[in-house]
């Protein structure tokens, strides 16, 4: 039986405070967040839930929050009543199920809306997606670290891959990405449980959308692990942790191409 979530709210925030916000939050264990009229809402499992980091956290910001215990169907009944289709330009449509299809884009994932992050709404998985129409994945193959719902595996894989390696340290991500994949007819998609990216396979892409404080750990491993002329698409990153990345990047003789930005949110794309 899923345990039940802890829920915190915080209102009477700007949109900055609130992308700051989430990407703290993300660091002490928060994985499920909704904003909306200056309120930020931010889930974690009652399990790992560290009730002095939040409260270092917000006294650090100066704000102050309500916390609440969530019943996980209950948490989950309310995502999808409030879970409303992402359109990524013209290029991809985001819906549940129980939408209606989108009109004038080139693809449509379609996903059961729980609680694992990455369901399109957040800029970050929005940029990525738009990142990844600029790429060429005919054959080509993926390693999607930190996958949450699977839908970048699951573009990766309509835009032509040839496999698609998913990981996150999540089960019920994983369970919840099981379930899109096959919503999806992804047969070429491998979803695991771990935490660590590190491996001997080799691959021409690597999406990480996660948080700094992953990706400079991990960004050796990263790089390691991509092919001659492969492509590094990096995000779940703040404006101000792009130089810090960056650095880690070059030290590691990755090149960088570009940065794109959405509210205060970045895509970092290297090259290999």
């Amino acid at each position: 039986m899923p345990n039940n979530y802890i829920q915190v709210t915080i209102s009477n925030i700007s949109e900055e405070q609130s992308s700051i916000l989430i990407a703290q939050l993300a660091e002490i264990g928060f994985e499920g967040f909704e904003e909306a009229d200056q309120t930020l809402k931010a889930y974690t499992d009652e399990q790992v839930f560290d009730a002095a980091a939040l409260e270092e956290l917000m006294q650090a910001n100066n704000v102050t929050c309500i916390t609440n215990t969530v019943a996980h169907t209950n948490w989950n009944e309310e995502w999808e009543k409030n879970f409303e289709p992402v359109i990524v330009d013209d290029f991809v449509a985001i819906r549940a199920d129980f939408h209606a299809p989108a009109a004038g884009v080139e693809r449509e994932i379609v996903i059961t809306p729980k609680m694992s992050f990455g369901t399109g709404h957040h800029a970050t998985t929005f940029l990525m997606m738009q990142q990844m129409r600029a790429i060429d994945f005919a054959g080509k193959s993926v390693f999607d670290f930190g996958t949450g719902t699977g839908i970048l595996a699951i573009l990766a894989a309509q835009l032509g891959a040839g496999s698609v390696l998913a990981i996150d340290n999540d089960e019920w991500s994983i369970e919840n990405a099981q379930e899109n994949v096959m919503r999806n007819n992804c047969s070429n998609i491998t979803l695991l449980l771990n935490d660590n990216p590190a491996g001997e396979e080799k691959f021409d892409i690597i999406l990480a959308n996660i948080n700094k404080n992953v990706i400079l750990t991990y960004i050796s491993v990263l790089a390691e692990r991509l092919n001659t002329n492969g492509q590094l698409l990096l995000s779940g990153l703040l404006k101000e942790d792009e130089e810090d990345v960056k650095q880690a990047a070059n030290n590691l003789q990755i090149k960088y191409i570009c940065t794109t930005h959405k509210n205060n949110w970045v895509c970092l794309v290297f090259f290999s």
